[in-house]
C-alpha cells in the first residue's frame, strides 16, 4: 500500500552544536539569539527594535542563498528561578526537560507554533517568544542545560533566498497570560495573520450530536431534540459524523462523497429549514480531507491521496495538490449553498501534516504549493471567501484539530479545543491554553457527555470546566431528567449572563503548570473569578461594580481576602442545581472572609456602595 511514512524525529541529534556560538549573535531583554547556518550562508542577523516593552529581531537570507536548509535560531536565558515553559502543544508535560529529553517538534498551521513562555515560581515570564513562521513547517525542541543554568529553544526551519524570519521577544515580567497578550498582538499585526471576525453566532451555546446519537442519525429525531435545545437555551445546532452517505462504514472507509445519508435525511434541506424555523442556526460537520475506500469517489481521487491512515481506515487528501484545495472548497460551498447552512465544522485538517516530508511530482501541476501547512492555508483562505459569497459575514468556520497554533485565527470563526468529553479537567486546560493565544470568543469546547442517571452536579462540574470557552454539549435532551434539564438550563442562561467577560475579557489563569486552578476574568467594572481548587480567592482591589464567584470545587465555602477599600456589596448564592441558597448584605471590610457558597454553586455580588456609604451604615 502507497503510504507516506513520516521522518522519524531524531531524540539526540541536535547538529550543529546546540550550544556552539554560532555567526550571528545578539541580545536582547535578557535573552541571546544565535543563528547557525551552513558554511558560507548569505544571512544577516538585525535588531529593528528594542525598549522596554519588546524586542524584534530579522533573519533574512541574502539573494545568492539557494536555499539555507538547517537554518537553525537559538534564544536561551538563565535558568533563574524557572518553573515551567509553555508553548500551545504542552498538553500535560509542563515542566523543564533536560534538552537531551526532548526531540524536534514539527509545527506549522497543521499543529502549534513557534510561539513559547518560560516562566517562574510567581507566574512571571522569563522568555516569551513569538516568530512570523506560523504558517510554514518548522521545527522547535527546548530544554535546559544544568551544566550552563541556561534554558534555550531551538528553531530549525529553510530559508530561500531573500526570505525571512521575524522574532519577536515580550518584556519578561509580566503573567504568563499577559505575556502571551502582547505576543498575540504581535502575531495578529504580522502579514496574514488578521484574525477573522468572530459573528455573534459563533459565541451562542451549540448543541452538538457528536455523542448523543453516536452516529445513528435520523431527521425526526434531531428535530425533536432542536426543540428541547431552544427552550434550554442552546444557540446553535451541530449535526456531527455520521449524517453522510456510507457514514457507518467501518472508521472512515465510506467518507468521501459528503452527501447525506438518503435513509437517515430523506429530504436534508426541509430538515435544515425545520431545525432553523426553530431558532438554531444550523452548522454541519464534515473532514474534507478524508477519503474512504467506500466512497464513490474514491476512484478519482484516490491518485490525489497516497497515504493510508490506519487508525482511521481511510486515506488522505493532500491539499498541496490545487485539483484538491479545489475540490474541497467546492464539496463545502455546495453543501452549503444547496440545503442553507449557516456554517461548517472542518475536521482532521490536521491530518495533512504527514505530507510535510514527502516528496512531490516530478512534475508539479499549476498551482502546487509545497509545503502543507502553506497550501492548507491557501485552502482555507478561498474556503472562506466561497461561503462569505454564499452566506455573507455571519458564516460559521470552525476548525477542530489536535493543537491549534494562533494562525488559525485568521481562516476559521471558532477553534475546538479537543478534550475527553466527560474530563472537566481536561476541558478546563485544553481551552485556556488555547484561549491564551486566540482572540476573544473563538474557542469552543469539546461537546460536554456525562452520566444522565448521575446526581445533576456531575453535569456541572464538566460544564465548568470549559466554562471559559464557548459551550457545546452532546446528551439526548428528551432522555434527561428534569433536574438535569433544568440544571442545565439555569447554567447556559448564567453563561449567557457572563459571556461578555469569560470570552471578551482579559483573564489571569495563573501557573501553566498548576494547571490553572483559579481563573480571574475582567471586563470593564465586570468580573468572574472560578475558583477550581479550594484556596483563597483575593478579590479585585481596583473598582468594579459587579463580581460573580463560581466555586468549581468540591468545598462548601469559599474564603475571599478584600485589601482594597470596604464594599457594601448585595450577594446572592446559588447551588450546583441553580437554586437560590441565600441572599442578603455583605460589607466586604479589608481581610479574610467565609462565604458559604454550594460545591460548583456560584455567589453573585453587586456593589450597593463604597465607602462612604458603608461608613455611614455602619456608625
Amino acid at each position: 500500500m502507497d503510504t507516506i511514512t513520516p521522518r522519524p524525529a531524531d531524540p539526540t541529534a541536535l547538529d550543529p552544536d546546540p550550544w556552539a556560538e554560532g555567526g550571528h549573535t545578539l541580545q536582547a531583554l535578557g535573552a541571546r539569539i544565535t543563528v547557525h547556518a551552513p558554511d558560507g550562508a548569505d544571512l544577516t542577523l538585525d535588531l529593528e527594535r528594542h525598549d522596554p516593552e519588546g524586542a524584534d529581531a530579522v533573519l533574512t537570507a541574502g539573494d545568492t542563498v539557494g536555499e539555507a536548509a538547517g537554518v537553525t535560531l537559538r534564544l536561551d536565558v538563565p535558568l533563574g528561578d524557572a518553573a515551567g515553559y509553555w508553548h500551545p502543544d504542552t498538553g500535560w508535560s509542563r515542566t523543564l526537560p533536560p534538552v537531551g529529553a526532548t526531540p524536534w517538534q514539527a509545527v506549522s498551521l497543521l499543529r502549534s507554533s513557534p510561539v513559547g513562555c518560560l516562566y517562574d515560581s510567581a507566574g512571571h515570564s522569563l522568555l516569551a517568544f513569538a516568530t512570523d513562521r506560523t504558517v510554514e513547517g518548522a521545527e522547535v525542541r527546548f530544554g535546559l542545560c544544568p551544566e550552563r543554568r541556561r534554558f534555550a529553544v531551538w528553531l530549525r526551519f529553510p530559508l530561500a533566498a531573500g526570505g525571512s524570519c521575524r522574532l519577536h521577544l515580550a518584556a519578561p515580567g509580566p503573567t504568563v497570560a499577559a505575556a502571551l497578550r502582547r505576543l498575540r498582538v504581535w502575531l495578529a499585526g504580522q502579514p496574514g495573520g488578521r484574525p477573522l471576525p468572530v459573528p455573534a453566532v459563533t459565541r451562542t451555546p451549540v448543541y452538538s450530536t457528536r455523542y448523543a446519537f453516536a452516529g445513528d442519525l435520523r431527521a425526526a429525531e434531531v428535530e425533536r431534540e432542536a426543540v428541547l435545545a431552544t427552550g434550554i437555551g442552546f444557540g446553535r445546532l451541530l449535526l456531527d459524523d455520521g449524517w453522510q452517505s456510507t457514514g457507518t462504514a467501518p472508521g472512515y472507509a465510506g467518507c468521501g462523497d459528503w452527501r447525506p445519508d438518503p435513509d437517515a435525511f430523506p429530504d436534508f434541506g426541509h430538515h435544515v429549514r425545520t431545525v432553523r424555523g426553530h431558532g438554531l442556526p444550523y452548522a454541519l460537520w464534515i473532514a474534507p480531507l478524508l477519503l474512504g475506500e467506500h466512497s464513490t469517489a474514491y476512484p478519482a481521487w484516490a491518485p490525489y491521496a497516497p497515504h493510508h491512515a490506519p487508525r482511521l481506515d481511510c486515506r488522505i487528501l493532500d491539499p498541496r495538490h490545487a485539483e484538491v484545495r479545489r475540490h474541497v472548497v467546492d464539496t463545502c460551498r455546495t453543501l452549503v449553498a444547496e440545503y442553507g447552512l449557516d456554517g461548517l465544522t472542518l475536521d482532521l485538517l490536521d491530518e495533512a501534516a504527514v505530507y510535510a516530508d514527502a516528496p512531490g511530482p516530478a512534475e508539479p501541476a499549476a498551482g502546487f504549493i509545497a509545503d502543507p501547512g502553506r497550501a492548507t492555508a491557501r485552502m482555507l483562505a478561498d474556503l472562506h471567501t466561497a461561503l462569505r459569497a454564499v452566506r455573507g459575514d455571519e458564516v460559521v468556520v470552525e476548525l477542530r484539530q489536535a493543537a491549534p497554533g494562533p494562525a488559525t485565527a485568521a481562516y476559521a470563526t471558532a477553534l475546538r479545543a479537543t478534550a475527553p468529553p466527560a474530563d472537566p479537567v481536561a476541558h478546563r486546560v485544553r481551552t485556556l491554553d488555547l484561549a491564551l493565544l486566540a482572540p476573544g470568543g473563538t474557542v469552543h469546547a469539546e461537546p460536554l457527555a456525562w452520566d444522565p442517571y448521575a446526581a445533576p452536579e456531575t453535569l456541572v462540574s464538566r460544564f465548568q470546566g470549559g466554562l471559559h470557552a464557548v459551550p457545546q454539549v452532546s446528551a439526548r435532551l428528551a432522555e434527561l431528567s428534569e433536574a438535569h434539564r433544568a440544571t442545565l438550563r439555569f447554567w447556559l442562561a448564567t453563561w449567557r449572563r457572563l459571556s461578555a467577560v469569560l470570552l471578551g475579557g482579559h483573564y489571569e489563569p495563573g501557573r501553566p503548570d498548576e494547571l490553572y486552578p483559579q481563573v480571574v476574568a475582567s471586563r470593564g467594572n465586570r468580573r468572574v473569578v472560578t475558583s477550581y481548587a479550594d484556596r483563597l480567592v483575593p478579590l479585585p482591589a481596583e473598582a468594579w461594580r459587579t463580581l460573580c464567584i463560581v466555586n468549581a470545587s468540591a468545598a462548601p465555602t469559599v474564603l475571599v481576602e478584600v485589601a482594597g477599600p470596604p464594599r457594601l456589596v448585595r450577594m446572592t448564592t446559588y447551588d450546583a442545581r441553580g437554586e437560590r441558597w441565600q441572599s442578603g448584605t455583605l460589607a466586604l471590610t479589608p481581610g479574610v472572609h467565609e462565604i458559604e457558597v454550594p460545591p460548583s454553586g456560584l455567589c453573585s455580588l453587586i456593589l450597593s456602595s463604597s465607602l462612604f456609604a458603608l461608613s455611614s451604615a455602619t456608625s
